[in-house]
């Protein structure tokens, strides 16, 4: 699953520290996430788009 999550916390000059802490989840989770490597359960998705003021599909998308 494609997502944005690279930009979105690049746009709000954010860490990936600073994302795992907000979310409340391991830096390296966010970075897998990033990466493609790991897809979020569906309430981190819910949250980590609720953090960022915008749909799920804002940003991740089910292209491969």
């Amino acid at each position: 699953m494609k997502n944005r999550l690279k930009v979105l916390r690049a746009e709000r000059d954010m860490t990936q520290a600073d994302l795992a802490l907000a979310l409340d989840v391991s830096r390296q989770t966010v970075n897998s996430i990033e990466k493609g490597k790991f897809d979020p359960s569906l309430p981190l998705a819910f949250k980590i788009a609720r953090l960022f003021g915008c749909r799920i599909e804002d940003v991740f998308s089910d292209e491969v």
